[in-house]
């Protein structure tokens, strides 16, 4: 029997060949009915060689399984020598790799960045920004007022005068954030974000400002040089107010960023003397930096959320 069971190549003969020795009319069965009319030494040999084949079976099972388990490894086998197909990878989205760009270049001119509320209260986010109750510069924005008077931020300006009122000065920050105004269009959101910045010490001047910008510009768009073009303008919280421009691509020149001297009001309003401090102060739409450096036409197409937009334009 031993030679009959190692000869046998595959489960299924096996499998057959146990049901022909132990099943209902196998041989050993039909021979172990038969053990109560033997005589006790014949009856343990009977049992010897019943465990003896069982066992033979259990062995050569195992051997099979083994040996076809092996074989389908085998025909499964991985060549990690070969090039991994190409995985598709997560891309962070442009306004998260500009805003961390713009963060680094800023706090390498020695800016702080500070943060404030999203929902402002009348002073911060108008009147200690040189815009009282009567001011006309409050029609310049579309503001969503809320019941209780307050406002969501129209402009992060407020980050600079709580900035202010709680470190004093010297000061130089820059802050970022959401702010809401009731417009919507191709070139415009009714939430995007502003980057602002602060700069108040004794004997800070209008030259300093433009040393900044045209530093940050440069270093944003990755450019050797920028050329600026300044043009006077409002805001009620600088004076004197400027415009910036940046040359673009050939001879068209684009508008960036406003900013100017801190107004002396604003200065007052949050306890500095501006007989012995002055100030600078900047902003910038967030957005549309992103916008100029990934040669994007439309602002809406930041917040659509497809990321087979990110993906096919390579961010």
């Amino acid at each position: 029997m031993e030679q009959k069971i190692r000869a046998i190549n595959n489960l299924d003969d096996l499998t057959a060949l146990y049901t022909e020795t132990f099943g209902k009319n196998g041989t050993m069965t039909a021979r172990l009915k038969q053990m109560k009319d033997l005589d006790p030494d014949a009856r343990a040999a009977l049992n010897t060689e019943n465990a003896a084949w069982r066992e033979l079976f259990k062995t050569r099972q195992t051997e099979l399984e083994t040996a076809a388990l092996m074989e389908k490894l085998a025909a499964e086998r991985v060549d990690v020598t070969l090039d991994a197909e190409p995985e598709q990878r997560g891309a962070l989205h442009p306004l998260t790799q500009s805003l961390h760009d713009i963060t680094t270049i800023l706090e390498s001119f020695g800016y702080t960045r500070k943060t404030g509320p999203e929902i402002e209260d009348d002073w911060h986010n108008f009147t200690a920004l040189n815009t009282p109750a009567h001011h006309p510069a409050r029609d310049m924005q579309d503001t969503f007022f809320m019941t209780n008077g307050n406002v969501m931020r129209t402009q992060t300006s407020a980050i600079q005068i709580r900035s202010m009122e709680s470190g004093g000065v010297p000061i130089k920050i820059f802050g970022i954030g959401a702010t809401y105004r009731k417009e919507m269009d191709a070139t415009h959101s009714p939430m995007f974000h502003q980057i602002e910045g602060l700069y108040i010490d004794k004997n800070v001047t209008m030259r300093d400002l433009i040393a900044d910008i045209r530093a940050f510009l440069a270093r944003f768009f990755e450019m050797d040089d920028v050329e600026l073009r300044i043009r006077p303008s409002y805001f009620p919280f600088t004076e004197p107010s400027i415009e910036i421009d940046m040359k673009w691509h050939g001879d068209k020149w684009l508008e960036v960023m406003g900013a100017g001297m801190v107004h002396p009001n604003v200065l007052r309003n949050c306890g500095i003397d501006p007989d012995v401090y002055q100030g600078f102060a900047f902003g910038f739409g967030h957005d549309r930096l992103a916008m100029l450096k990934y040669g994007l036409d439309d602002i809406r197409k930041f917040y659509d959320g497809d990321v087979r937009w990110i993906r096919n334009n390579g961010f």
